[in-house]
């Protein structure tokens, strides 16, 4: 059996991508160990769907190096595409066949036959409790139930490490509760690597054993979700004021917090204590004549740690200047 770099499953090393003029992906390099549930968390058009495109081998790099087990996503794509399943973020099942015939022709392109194919498309069905729909159009089958089965899909020739990349966009909570817990079950039962794009905080922080933060094709800090939620030194105070770039600067004159920045109209500090903060700062800011409006306090969330490392919140955007090139550029046949 082919044995990772070390205890690492996939090494990128100063990875980049480039459509055209523009940088898709900008020096990125990270490892993910093996078994791990890695996730790429970042705003559309942040790379993150180009970066594991390479490392399926679906979209060659511009420079730099990736490997699966020591395989070379360039030099090596056959032995690379043998080790990996993927699931796209576009739906790409048939809907006029069946589930188990989705699978069946899936399991046939990677030369999965007779009764291994066989037993393979029952064990994938049941382990995404889909066995009783298997002889079902999957023009019938719900959201949630397609993307059961394109994950059930991307697993039938038991690959070491799945891609998933977006894996629950579009689906009401319920359902992206419920795929969370196949993915967990996946990685637990069956011990493979998974490497999962979102823009999801939530999905990032339920799921990851580490995550990389990227943004604008670069990676901005790797670490498990408690350490980056640490990294920022303490509670998270949030105030509403008529006078925010004010507040900012008496908040660091009289030193009270980590560290204080205006966001979209509304002054957010990181304190040690936010409990023994908070007053002080509403004391002092009365004295300086600064309205507030409003204050919370919390514990830090993912989301404090992207708008602390970007300077932005995470939306759902249309398809940003990346997404656009790089759809081109598949349209060419590149």
């Amino acid at each position: 059996m082919d044995q990772p770099d070390g205890k690492y499953s996939i090494v990128v090393e100063h990875l980049v991508k480039k459509f055209g003029s523009f940088t898709a992906v900008n020096d990125v390099s990270f490892k993910v160990k093996e078994g791990e549930i890695f996730g790429l968390l970042g705003p559309n058009g942040a790379g993150k769907t180009t970066t594991i495109s390479i490392l399926s081998t679906i979209v060659n790099l511009t420079s730099g190096k990736a490997s699966i087990y020591g395989r070379d996503v360039v030099h090596e794509k056959d032995a690379v595409r043998n080790l990996i399943g993927i699931v796209f973020q576009d739906p790409s099942l048939d809907d006029e066949l069946t589930g188990r015939e989705n699978l069946d022709i899936h399991a046939r392109l990677y030369g999965v036959k007779g009764k291994a194919k066989l037993e393979a498309i029952d064990r994938v069905l049941k382990l995404v409790e889909l066995d009783d729909k298997a002889n079902i159009q999957v023009r019938a089958y719900s959201g949630g139930m397609k993307r059961r089965l394109e994950i059930a899909r991307g697993f039938i020739h038991d690959p070491k490490v799945l891609f998933l990349d977006e894996p629950t966009i579009g689906l009401d909570p319920q359902t992206r509760r419920k795929i969370w817990d196949y993915i967990l079950h996946l990685n637990e039962r069956e011990k493979v690597t998974i490497i999962l794009t979102t823009h999801y905080m939530e999905e990032a922080d339920e799921l990851c054993d580490r995550i990389a933060i990227i943004d604008h094709g670069k990676i901005i800090k790797v670490d498990t979700s408690e350490k980056l939620k640490d990294s920022l030194g303490g509670d998270v105070i949030k105030i509403g004021t008529n006078k925010p770039k004010e507040l900012v600067a008496l908040v660091k004159k009289k030193k009270i917090a980590v560290s204080a920045m205006e966001h979209d109209g509304t002054v957010e500090i990181t304190a040690k204590d936010g409990s023994k903060a908070l007053p002080r700062i509403i004391e002092f800011a009365k004295g300086a004549k600064i309205d507030i409006e409003y204050s919370t306090l919390k514990r830090p969330t993912l989301e404090d740690v992207f708008i602390s490392l970007t300077g932005k919140e995470i939306r759902d955007e249309q398809a940003s200047g990346a997404d656009q090139m790089k759809q081109k550029w598949r349209a060419r046949g590149r």
